[in-house]
């Protein structure tokens, strides 16, 4: 409350009790002018004249809500945060021509949306070098004529191609997309960058049977386990008879493929960081 006028002790400033009652003392007689301010509602102001031993009461008047306040609240879910994130994933690429989309630069990166999981896994599977691969896998078979029953020329050729690029696909959506959406789990590699060489070393090799839930908790790694599992069963039906995989070996390639993904996290964690010119700076992003 604030209280005005031509005599100098009229200027003063009081705050209502909890009942909303106030009072001014030692008021100078004279026309004063009284306004009222409580945030989220209108001014309302009052004038009045007080004469000599006169006690002035300020009739009741409730104020009104303000209409011409405007409250904006900011913010950015975590979806959104997680989408710039896979942006700047999208752009790392091994000497700028491997996509590097599974590596995490960022210390604690918000989790992926099973939608953003699958959209990664797409663009991996779309991804231009990812055919120049196959392709290149595709014509190494050829020339030593692996896969006899799929013959030679143009035709073995592309049986070859068709069935390398679903072995990728499938490995992709199921290991990437499909089990990680449903066991909550992140099929990226979270590049560690600092501590003794042995941490590091350590650290990389665990990361091919343990990954970080969607919780940001470590687990085992079920989705990556499967996956090998999974795909490698799937291929039994489109590869020629004589070389379709049987349960042992099925599970021997699954052994493999952890291996493999061992000796990926150990290049991922010293090398490749390295030769990635669009990774971002660790120390510099926050999560």
């Amino acid at each position: 409350m604030r209280l005005t006028g031509k005599n100098q002790s009229l200027n003063q400033e009081v705050l209502s009790g909890s009942d909303g009652q106030f009072s001014f003392i030692n008021i100078a007689p004279g026309p004063f002018q009284l306004t009222i301010t409580s945030s989220g509602f209108a001014t309302q102001t009052s004038s009045g004249i007080l004469h000599s031993g006169e006690s002035y009461i300020v009739p009741q008047n409730p104020l009104a809500v303000a209409t011409d306040i405007t409250e904006v609240q900011v913010g950015v879910s975590p979806e959104e945060v997680a989408e710039e994130q896979i942006k700047v994933e999208e752009k790392q690429r091994v000497l700028g021509v491997l996509p590097n989309f599974y590596v995490s630069y960022v210390p604690n990166p918000v989790p992926l949306t099973p939608k953003q999981k699958f959209e990664l896994a797409w663009k991996t599977a779309v991804d231009p070098f990812t055919f120049v691969f196959v392709g290149g896998v595709a014509g190494v078979e050829q020339g030593q004529n692996h896969f006899i029953q799929y013959g030679q020329g143009a035709q073995g050729y592309a049986k070859r191609f068709g069935a390398g690029y679903a072995d990728t696909v499938t490995g992709t959506f199921i290991g990437a997309a499909i089990l990680p959406s449903l066991l909550k789990q992140d099929p990226r590699y979270f590049y560690k960058g600092s501590g003794s060489n042995g941490s590091r070393v350590l650290y990389a090799i665990a990361n091919s049977v343990i990954c970080k839930g969607d919780n940001r908790r470590w687990q085992v790694n079920y989705s990556s386990i499967l996956g090998n599992l999974a795909a490698g069963g799937i291929s039994n039906l489109y590869y020629p008879a004589n070389d379709r995989n049987g349960a042992e070996l099925t599970f021997e390639n699954a052994a493999i493929g952890i291996g493999a993904a061992a000796v990926s996290n150990l290049f991922q964690e010293f090398v490749i960081r390295k030769l990635t010119p669009k990774a971002p700076n660790q120390k510099s992003a926050k999560p």
